[in-house]
């Protein structure tokens, strides 16, 4: 069927959800119209995301349904008892989280499964961790993270608590594809699921679970406590789902002395001011800056809209406010968890912290200091939940400490297997604490840490492909790199390259060895000078990303180098 005939089914449906028959009326532009119904939204891993309006490739009720409808269809494959185990649902502050995920529950109902659903938004680590302190197969959270309002998602959880494993991801979507009518999907009725039981509303009784393993993440709890009650800073949870959890958090540690930005307290779908509520970006900063500075702080920490990912702002001498990055964030982190484990005598022997192979090599040179490996997995945080099993379960000896992607995801306790900005919040203002102990700030203990290891700089390009012909040119750009096999960049010869889709490692004169990491699209470059240089689709968005990790032994050589190379990949994908 054409774009045309879908959105012709569409625009005859007489009983099409009342907003969405607006939206699909005021569509005028081609181009939009075609982008909407030319195929369906894409389903991987991480689950969809995409803009909410209506046609096949947007965010919407019908959508939702249809995904939903083929998770329930793998459980009715998968038994009674899988069945019995049920599905948590959470959902953040968007437009249509709540909705969504209620008509997600109501899909479930219908095909007899057990829905667990909290009673108001909660962050996304929380829903992982109710996976887990359920004990239901898998778990549905309803967000876009940090995208702009425009956009919703749906991510789907394994009952690790981790994104659903390759092979059963695979096998939903295989259901989801057979779906014939995206408008023929039934729907239980939510009263009669809570009255005989097939539904669950969470509330206080998973809160007060999640703060209770919170407890574990403080390291020293005594320091908490003596320097938070008088330590400056500022919390701004961007408008989100952050707020209580995350306040609740900090006072349990400690920390009662913090201001939080008024504006962005309360969830609100909108984001006003925010045109990308991400905590990587200075915009997501500039109320919590005026802030700062009004009350002197000196640490500003922001949490996303679903709570997963957190950045930081750290006070200069001038006074003025610095963007820290996250690797920057959690090599300051790790740095203080193996310290303060190795002040107290409590550094595992085994002890092991897992970073993607996008991330930051500083981190792996303040493990090394302490003896500590770090162990390289690919993108995306499921990987990093994977390796917790595996220590957990005997497959590997290591004990577990920290693990971060550079796109601001950190975790330190596997209570929850996902990104955890909650946590990541109370250990922050942790180290905040440990060095005003110290009479330092946090800006003075990112520059002892360069003293010491080095002056890492790291940057990623985020190139967006958008529309029908998006996937063509970014799997066109991918081949161009493998075929064309780049030897140089910016006069730096390519030592080693590694090709995680055939899973090969080949070295400047030619021998080829395994990687042993499983398969992915993802292209990665290792220069004489230590410099890498790698390359990947994005899983949820229409992008190719290229990411640069250098050093130098000062900040302007590292500043220098990393520009020179961003000149060079560049020049070489446009040629």
């Amino acid at each position: 069927m054409s774009w045309k005939d879908t959105y012709k089914v569409w625009q005859e449906r007489t009983d099409l959800e009342p907003d969405l028959k607006q939206e699909l009326a005021a569509m005028n532009d081609d181009k939009e119209i075609e982008d909407a119904f030319y195929g369906p939204l894409s389903f991987g891993t991480a689950g969809m995301r995409g803009l909410m309006g209506p046609g096949i490739n947007r965010m919407n009720v019908y959508t939702v349904r249809q995904a939903t409808e083929g998770l329930a269809t793998l459980m009715d494959s998968l038994g009674d008892d899988i069945k019995k185990r049920g599905v948590a649902i959470g959902y953040d502050s968007r437009h249509n989280s709540r909705k969504f995920a209620h008509d997600a529950a109501r899909v479930l109902g219908a095909h007899g499964i057990k829905v667990y659903i909290y009673d108001n938004l909660r962050p996304t680590p929380e829903l992982s961790f109710a996976v887990r302190h359920m004990g239901t197969y898998a778990g549905i959270m309803i967000t876009a993270s940090h995208n702009p309002k425009e956009y919703n998602g749906y991510k789907i959880y394994g009952e690790d608590g981790g994104q659903m494993p390759p092979k059963e991801s695979d096998m939903m979507t295989g259901y989801i594809r057979k779906i014939d009518d995206i408008f023929d999907i039934a729907l239980a009725d939510e009263q009669e699921m809570l009255d005989n039981g097939l539904e669950t509303i969470m509330g206080e009784d998973v809160d007060a679970a999640y703060l209770a393993n919170a407890k574990g993440v403080t390291v020293n709890p005594e320091l908490a406590k003596e320097y938070g009650k008088d330590m400056k800073f500022v919390f701004t949870p961007l408008c989100g789902t952050g707020r209580m959890l995350g306040e609740r958090a900090l006072r349990q540690a400690g920390f009662t002395n913090y201001e939080m930005e008024p504006t962005e307290a309360q969830p609100n779908g909108d984001f006003p001011g925010l045109e990308h509520p991400n905590p990587e970006f200075p915009e997501a900063f500039v109320r919590s800056i005026a802030l700062g500075k009004k009350v002197g702080a000196d640490v500003l920490i922001a949490t996303d809209p679903d709570a997963d990912r957190l950045g930081c702002a750290v006070r200069q001498p001038d006074g003025e406010y610095q963007l820290l990055t996250g690797n920057q964030i959690a090599s300051i982190m790790l740095a203080y968890i193996l310290e303060a484990h190795k002040q107290a005598g409590t550094l595992p022997k085994n002890a092991a912290a897992v970073k993607s192979i996008v991330s930051t090599n500083f981190a792996a040179k303040i493990a090394e200091s302490y003896g500590v490996d770090m162990i390289n997995v690919l993108t995306g945080f499921k990987w990093i939940a994977d390796q917790i099993h595996q220590y957990e379960t005997g497959k590997a000896d290591h004990t577990f400490m920290f693990g971060f992607e550079e796109s601001y995801g950190y975790l330190i306790k596997p209570f929850v297997r996902d990104k955890d900005a909650i946590q990541s919040l109370t250990l922050l203002a942790e180290v905040a604490a440990y060095y005003r102990s110290r009479n330092m700030t946090l800006y003075d203990g990112l520059q002892e840490l360069f003293k010491k290891y080095g002056y890492f700089r790291e940057k990623t390009i985020a190139n967006t492909y958008a529309g029908v012909d998006g996937p063509a040119k970014i799997k066109a750009l991918m081949k161009k790199f493998r075929e064309e096999a780049p030897t140089h960049f910016a006069g730096h010869q390519v030592v080693v390259t590694e090709d995680f889709a055939n899973g090969t490692k080949t070295t400047a004169d030619g021998k080829v060895s395994e990687l042993g990491i499983p398969e992915s699209n993802v292209l990665r470059y290792i220069l004489d000078d230590d410099t890498w240089i790698a390359i990947r689709p994005s899983g949820t968005e229409p992008k190719l990303k290229f990411y640069i990790g250098t050093s130098a032994d000062t900040l302007d050589k590292a500043n220098e180098k990393l520009a020179n190379f961003e000149k060079a990949l560049q020049e070489f994908a446009e040629e």
